[in-house]
């Protein structure tokens, strides 16, 4: 199992991905705001979305997992 983390504090706007869902490496999972800039966030690599650990709104830090991916 992967874990896909923050590669910055900031808001999350968006999320483009649902568990159960199969993605690639590469694909885009979650927008965040940071420096008041939109940053889309890509996943590492692929397999099924198998947890979120953010919803929309929540502030996250550098390096917080935001989904798990197995």
């Amino acid at each position: 199992m992967a874990v896909v983390e923050a590669p910055m504090a900031g808001k999350v706007l968006e999320i483009e991905v649902a568990v159960g869902d199969t993605i690639a490496e590469d694909d885009e999972i979650i927008v965040l705001e940071a420096m008041k800039m939109e940053n889309q966030i890509f996943s590492t690599e692929g397999g099924t979305v198998k947890a979120i650990l953010v919803k929309e709104g929540d502030q996250v830090a550098e390096g917080q997992a935001l989904i798990e991916v197995e």
